[in-house]
């Protein structure tokens, strides 16, 4: 090679390393999430093949910075035996990271890439599993594969991506398109790559670009809205540096619906409008509480990272606000007896409510009963009904606004059932027995009597017969020793409290 050639080859690679370096920086930092690697190693793949992707992959990864609150990175090999190689929280460091992967070696065998999958899912990609993902983070999967004969596949990967898993899939095969579409996610120009292996280098940015999009670390999420309110989280990307962190929020300028349906007009964040809010908060903080907020309202929030030490974008996201729930908007029954029931209902308000009214009457024209309680309480005894009788039961709530707000629902009282009142047992010789009771209620279907014993040393005997509620009285025959009688009493839905008493044939009444 000519001094001209080397000078230009060299001119190349000092552009290669800033170029590195530049991506470098942008991708410390910048993420928290869970990524497995799913390396085809079968023998399929020549060991030439092997390195190369290996290679690829230590390039792929080496701008990431690896830890607990950073990037974490696994690693499963597919052969005839799928292995795991390194779970997610192997290797905290890229030193460590590199390592592992230059004495990686080619398995060989079968493609089983199926079992490799179910594999994944349960030993890796799973939150909770020992050295598997972490509960609340992306997950993605990168399957690299030659495309040969990649089994029946679609099925564990849409199981894996209904579990929230990306898929992104590098095939340095050209075959199985129209299966390798099938398992990535969406979007599929940006998730699935063909490329020669001698070629892999050039998809490394965008490949390592697309995970970036998935695990950016850089963003904000809204929990626990309401009607007024929502909170703000955002990774705390300030720990450890001087400054703090703006946030404002309003309205959205265009498209936002309020309680009545109109349009919201608005200024842009950027600017402070008047129709903004701004809190300020200090750099060690990672959530804000937004107050204030209209009902049924789509709102906007901008966060900005500001620090002398170094720059931060700003995250915007929008979020709507629930509409507005006036108390009563639920009223259930929580207790049910023969003759009580206890009625519950909410949301509470006592800020906006005086009182609760609760009306309730016997179904159909029952006489009205009437109690009024507290703005504080959210549920009261109603006592002293019938019992299997069904009421409607109104909770109506007296608003400071002078307005009320009424829920009724149906409550059914259970079908009282009365214990035996009595049961007497005379002997009728030597193995006989005349069997007397009392009740004196309504509504009984029946008795259920049964009777054991041990005869000798053969094993117990147990024995039962239904009879009908008009009786009061049997005689039972051919009883063992010290026979344990025993009446209940059977009602619609459920069977009443019964009474016992054992026969002693020596003796003549109990």
């Amino acid at each position: 090679v000519d001094d001209a050639g080397m000078c230009m080859c060299a001119f190349a690679a000092v552009l290669m390393c800033e170029a590195f370096a530049i991506n470098k920086s942008l991708v410390l930092n910048c993420c928290e999430g869970d990524v497995l690697f799913l390396l085809d190693s079968s023998g399929s793949v020549s060991s030439y093949e092997h390195s190369h992707m290996l290679t690829f992959l230590s390039e792929l990864l080496l701008p990431f910075s690896l830890g607990e609150d950073q990037v974490r990175v696994g690693l499963m090999q597919v052969g005839t035996r799928p292995r795991v190689e390194f779970g997610f929280g192997t290797h905290s460091t890229q030193s460590g990271l590199q390592e592992a992967l230059r004495n990686i070696k080619h398995l060989k065998g079968d493609t089983n890439t199926v079992q490799a999958l179910r594999m994944a899912k349960e030993q890796v990609l799973r939150p909770g599993a020992a050295n598997g993902a972490r509960a609340g983070l992306p997950r993605v999967l990168v399957w690299l594969t030659d495309g040969v004969k990649p089994g029946n596949v679609i099925g564990p990967m849409k199981e894996l991506q209904e579990e929230g898993v990306a898929v992104l899939v590098v095939s340095t095969g050209h075959g199985n398109y129209l299966v390798l579409r099938q398992v990535v996610s969406p979007p599929v120009e940006d998730h699935l790559y063909f490329v020669d292996i001698d070629d892999m280098i050039i998809i490394t940015d965008d490949l390592r670009d697309a995970i970036i999009e998935i695990i950016r670390a850089e963003r904000i999420n809204v929990r626990d809205i309401s009607s007024s309110a929502a909170t703000l989280e955002w990774r705390p990307v300030l720990s450890g540096l001087t400054g703090y962190y703006e946030v404002l929020f309003g309205p959205l300028a265009t498209g936002g619906t309020g309680g009545g349906g109109g349009s919201i007009t608005g200024t842009s964040p950027s600017t402070g409008g008047s129709q903004y809010q701004k809190i300020i908060q200090r750099a060690d903080s990672s959530s804000a509480r937004l107050t204030g907020l209209k009902p049924d309202t789509t709102y906007t929030a901008t966060l900005t990272p500001e620090s002398n030490e170094q720059s931060f974008n700003a995250l915007s996201v929008t979020f709507t606000t629930k509409p507005e729930m006036i108390s009563p908007a639920m009223v259930k029954v929580t207790e049910s007896g023969d003759t009580s029931v206890r009625v519950s209902w909410g949301p509470l308000q006592p800020d906006a409510v005086t009182s609760y009214y609760i009306e309730y009457s016997a179904l159909p024209g029952g006489k009205l009963h009437t109690a009024t309680v507290g703005r504080t309480e959210n549920s009261t005894l109603l006592r002293n009904l019938k019992p299997d009788t069904t009421y409607l039961v109104t909770v109506t709530a007296r608003h400071t606004s002078g307005k009320e707000k009424s829920m009724s629902v149906k409550v059914c009282t259970q079908e009282a059932t009365p214990a035996l009142a009595d049961l007497q047992l005379t002997t009728v010789g030597s193995d006989s027995v005349q069997v007397d009771w009392k009740v004196g209620v309504a509504g009984l279907r029946g008795y259920w009597l049964t009777w054991e014993g041990q005869q000798g040393s053969a094993a117990s005997q147990s024995n039962s017969v239904y009879l009908p509620a008009d009786s009061q009285s049997t005689r039972l025959t051919n009883l063992p020793p010290s026979a344990r009688v025993c009446v209940s009493p059977i009602y619609r839905t459920a069977r009443g409290d019964g009474l016992c008493c054992t026969a002693q044939f020596h003796s003549g009444k109990w």
